[in-house]
């Protein structure tokens, strides 16, 4: 007879498999969780919402504030209502799964409005929502306020269809100005009696960190204890599950997750709760053997006893490698994580440690530290048999299998090589971004705590521009050489000087790195004088191209993009020259002259050499 497992189902593991990346992840709809915390028996995972207490403070004041809720699908919207109106109930009516609007009473004769999804209304319900919302925020109706959640891509859709009056145009305008207007979360109308929550402009890697503590702490995981395969014997390996649990309540582990989330929305790519709990959830129950490709409790039994343990490595399944790679390409947060290239891009060091330490003296005390040191997922049997296999197989045997493998290895790295040996190992060439370490730590974090930024980071900068400017390899980087072809700024090789920029503070001259005024990033700034400049926003691409250029890469090998964004900066720059000229042109009897300098050569040093000056009459 089989052996009874049922002791061994937990609720809570299939209730946070819910989560997951399959078909049908409920948990990540916040109408649709209370179902299936009634099936589940399990407690809801309650992650800290950054702005819950001060927005019910609001509703509890006196003179509370109308509050529009934004953000991109799956930011947590509905979830802030929910639990808004959750506080404020007290005897009141309970919250109403099914309504997108409804009504509760605040005391004072005030009435709270809750407009859970303003996108879901439609037709001439609508048009009757905003034409009753432009009341309430502008004044006219007193016994109102509202709390109202819309995707940022719709909250404009429907403003332009009403008839034109003075209240719609003002509060249109309002919500429009506030939305786009700068980087905040929280912005504050000075016009009306509301505020907006932008819930795309708040970190993922603070909402992954308070998510992550939110599952990792969750009582359901006291469920496990009578697992007799939760621990593991010597003849047995632990359950994956538990195992992948435990090792993402490591420090290491969860840092460098975050550090990659906090570099993606530096990049441009904001990720909402919704994935950060696919991600979450994926980590941990990933298997690509098991079925829906996230493991369950009766399943690890015969997972154990196969040889598939290592399809369970969480380093792989952050990057959603147990996927298939259609269903992989159709969730946000791994299309995201997988632009890091970890896994693919290679380390000499490192693959010659994975590859041949077990046969090299030399290469051997890095073996043991790197694989032998973790027999769960490091010195797994399918990837030491792989590896004997590839070292002893011809070069006309089939090794795809244990490349695959070696990317797993390389993933599990990435993750587990401590700080203090990162840069002797050179970690971060185990990614696409091999400088986003220093970006991270040494100049975005450096500029939020206000201080400046190492002088030797600015002047590599500096280096690449003028690479970039010019189209010489110059290594020039105590001051910005602008120059054009003669006709065409942006050509690639530039020979007509314009002007010289110096990097330390002279006659209001500088270059810097600071905050970008209208992103919370790095940016470059080049100031001409006090009163003419440009600023370069430094996303983690931009950087990253710059550095390269300057360490010797051509300007076209690396992003056409980059490229093309720099330039416009240079453009920026002429511009702005053109003007302090205009301002500074003296009375000149000489008129008749112009004087155009011309960079012929570097000199030994690789510098530029003093513009050949022709002067030219007219």
């Amino acid at each position: 007879m089989p052996e009874d497992l049922s002791h061994q189902i937990s609720p809570w593991i299939s209730f946070l498999r819910q989560y997951g990346p399959i078909p049908q992840n409920e948990n990540s709809f916040d109408e649709r969780i209370a179902s299936s915390l009634k099936r589940g028996r399990v407690a809801a995972i309650r992650v800290e919402l950054q702005y819950l207490d001060e927005l019910v403070t609001n509703f509890r004041s006196a003179a509370p504030r109308s509050i529009i809720l934004t953000g991109t699908a799956g930011d947590g919207k509905t979830f802030y209502c929910r639990e808004i109106w959750q506080r404020l109930q007290e005897d009141g009516p309970s919250w109403n799964t099914e309504a997108e609007s409804q009504e509760l009473p605040l005391g004072g004769g005030l009435t709270l409005e809750v407009i859970k999804d303003l996108s879901a209304i439609v037709g001439e319900e609508k048009k009757e929502t905003l034409l009753r919302i432009a009341d309430v925020l502008t004044g006219k109706v007193k016994d109102r306020v509202l709390l109202i959640a819309a995707n940022d891509g719709q909250l404009m859709e429907g403003w332009s269809r009403l008839a034109e009056n003075g209240r719609v145009h003002a509060v249109r305008n309002d919500i429009e100005n506030l939305l786009v207007g700068g980087w905040r979360a929280h912005r504050k109308s000075q016009e009306h009696n509301f505020d907006l929550y932008n819930l795309s402009r708040t970190g993922a890697e603070k909402t992954f960190i308070k998510a992550l503590k939110a599952i990792l702490d969750h009582p359901g995981w006291a469920q496990c204890d009578s697992c007799r395969f939760q621990r593991g014997t010597e003849q047995q390996k632990p359950c994956p599950i538990w195992e992948n649990k435990t090792r993402l309540d490591g420090a290491l582990m969860r840092r460098r997750i975050s550090d990659l989330l906090e570099l993606s929305e530096l990049n441009g790519f904001h990720l909402p709760i919704r994935q950060l709990l696919i991600l979450i959830s994926n980590t941990i129950l990933g298997h690509s053997a098991a079925k829906d490709r996230l493991m369950m409790c009766k399943e690890v039994p015969q997972l154990l006893a196969g040889v598939t343990i290592a399809q369970a490595s969480p380093y792989r399944n952050i990057f959603g490698e147990n996927l298939t790679e259609r269903r992989r390409e159709t969730i946000e947060v791994f299309r995201v994580l997988r632009r890091f290239g970890v896994g693919i891009e290679t380390s000499n060091f490192i693959d010659s440690a994975l590859i041949f330490g077990a046969d090299d003296p030399a290469l051997h005390p890095h073996y043991q530290e790197l694989v032998l040191s973790d027999p769960h997922y490091g010195s797994d049997s399918a990837y030491l048999n792989g590896q004997r296999a590839y070292l002893e197989g011809g070069e006309e045997a089939d090794h795809s299998a244990f490349l695959a493998q070696l990317a797993g290895q390389r993933q599990r790295l990435f993750f587990t090589i401590p700080d203090a040996k990162a840069a002797e190992m050179r970690l971060w060439q185990l990614t696409t971004f091999h400088f986003a370490d220093e970006y991270l730590n040494e100049v975005h974090r450096v500029l939020l705590r206000k201080e400046k930024v190492r002088a030797e980071i600015v002047a590599r900068l500096v280096r690449g521009l003028n690479r970039i400017f010019t189209g010489m390899l110059a290594r020039d980087d105590n001051h910005i050489v602008l120059a054009t072809s003669g006709s065409l700024s942006q050509a690639r090789v530039s020979r007509v000087f314009e002007e010289f920029i110096s990097v330390r503070r002279n006659l209001g001259q500088r270059v810097q790195l600071e905050l970008a005024p209208e992103a919370e990033m790095p940016a470059l700034s080049v100031h001409l004088s006090d009163r003419h400049w440009a600023s370069l926003p430094l996303n983690l691409r931009r950087y990253e191209y710059l550095v390269r250029i300057a360490e010797g890469a051509l300007p076209n090998s690396f992003s056409r993009e980059c490229y093309e964004d720099i330039m416009a900066c240079k453009t920026e720059l002429l511009r702005q020259l053109a003007a302090r000229r205009r301002e500074e042109q003296a009375e000149d009897d000489e008129t008749d002259r112009l004087t155009l300098g011309l960079i012929t050569r570097l000199n030994s040093d690789g510098l530029i050499s003093n513009p050949d000056h022709i002067e030219i009459r007219m």
